[in-house]
């Protein structure tokens, strides 16, 4: 069955709607990466800059930045999610989501006020922090009853999600769900990739010489995905899971290989046919060797490819939905030249790592952009590539 992806609602670092979004993508722009203390030490975060929906009194159990987020975006497709409803009906619209914090920094407050008052406040309810939250607010709020439940596998999650969502629409469950994911800045992750070691000590290098962890940063995506034809496919998906260590990637990177070849072979595509791929690409080490010795095992040196994570930080588990926002702005566009995403590093290349393509600034394809490939992987191995089409 084709499916499509037929609307999109994002924010992030670079912007709070799709064309500023867009805009600032293809100029490399990093300005939005803002300095922030966690651990006792200074780091460059991710940060939305937005004025947020504010939740009703009578929803305050949801009331949380990660669901203000998803009502932001939300707002943005609103009017394609009210032609779905109207076609197929509350019952046959579903959500799936994917989060790796939710509202755990409403817990860190709450928690903060219980400190110094010995009550907890009156608002806050331990639902903000669980991780289905977001799909059960956004059902609630639009009056979806459907299936709605959140996926949390680390920073595969929305990647997941997409996976979850095909399969309600392909089993008959759902004619239409609402897909994406969504994270919000928090200490728990700030300071917990800053005990592991694992943050930059300035804006991150991905695929760089000098390169030495992630900027965290904050985000959502969503999309509708339905039978109803739309602007992008949404053409093929591989997962796979080498369990090879808690929170490092197998090096041999095996079974990242197989999860894009899964993709492409779902997609009934050949690796000359992609004509970008959107990488994981944290900036991390272990990370980046894994990733470029699988891509140019099976792409070799000819296909571009980009992180965008030096734009927009590591949105953990919003990044899949995030990246994949990003190739559906690139498909979606009439661009005839086929402006790409730069990578962007402020840094010289690791000439050790096996070579790619990457993208630099106002590098274009010389046509339009037809496919995109964009890898999420997660703590723990679980690796999922996505393959999205102009329609």
């Amino acid at each position: 069955m084709t499916l499509f992806l037929n609307d999109l609602g994002i924010l992030c670092a670079l912007g709070n709607s799709k064309q500023e979004v867009y805009d600032r993508l293809l100029a490399g722009d990093c300005s939005g990466l803002l300095s922030t203390e966690a651990f006792g030490e200074q780091q460059l975060v991710g940060a939305i800059n937005a004025q947020l929906p504010e939740i009703a009194a009578q929803d305050s159990l949801y009331d949380c930045r990660n669901n203000r987020l998803l009502l932001a975006a939300l707002s943005q497709i609103e009017g394609s999610v009210q032609k779905m409803l109207a076609k197929f009906g509350a019952h046959r619209v579903g959500v799936v989501l994917g989060t790796s914090t939710s509202g755990v920094h409403n817990t860190e407050l709450a928690l903060a006020h219980l400190a110094s008052n010995q009550v907890l406040p009156e608002r806050f309810h331990y639902k903000q922090q669980q991780m289905g939250a977001g799909a059960d607010f956004l059902a609630d709020f639009i009056g979806i009853t459907g299936p709605a439940y959140t996926i949390s596998t680390a920073c595969s999650s929305s990647g997941k999600a997409f996976a979850s969502a095909r399969r309600l629409i392909n089993l008959g469950l759902c004619d239409a769900v609402i897909v994406g994911g969504a994270d919000s800045l928090c200490g728990l992750t700030l300071n917990g990739f800053a005990a592991l070691e694992s943050i930059s000590t300035g804006h991150c290098k991905p695929f760089g010489q000098n390169r030495n962890g992630i900027n965290v940063g904050e985000a959502v995506s969503l999309f509708i995905l339905s039978k109803e034809p739309g602007p992008v496919r949404l053409s093929g998906i591989g997962a796979t899971s080498d369990a090879y260590h808690f929170s490092a990637p197998d090096p041999e990177a095996a079974f990242v290989v197989s999860a894009m070849q899964k993709a492409l072979a779902d997609a009934g595509k050949t690796p000359a046919e992609i004509d970008y791929i959107n990488l994981h690409g944290t900036a991390t080490v272990l990370n980046d060797a894994m990733e470029s010795k699988a891509v140019n095992q099976l792409f070799g040196q000819s296909v571009p490819v980009s992180s965008s994570k030096g734009m927009t930080g590591h949105t953990l588990g919003a990044a899949a939905a995030l990246e994949l926002g990003f190739c559906w702005l690139l498909l979606t566009n009439t661009d005839e030249q086929g402006r790409l995403i730069p990578n962007i590093n402020n840094d010289v290349l690791d000439a050790n790592l096996p070579a790619l393509n990457f993208v630099q600034k106002n590098q274009m394809l010389g046509r339009r952009v037809q496919t995109c490939l964009s890898n999420s992987f997660a703590f723990g191995g679980s690796n999922i590539s996505i393959v999205l089409a102009r329609a």
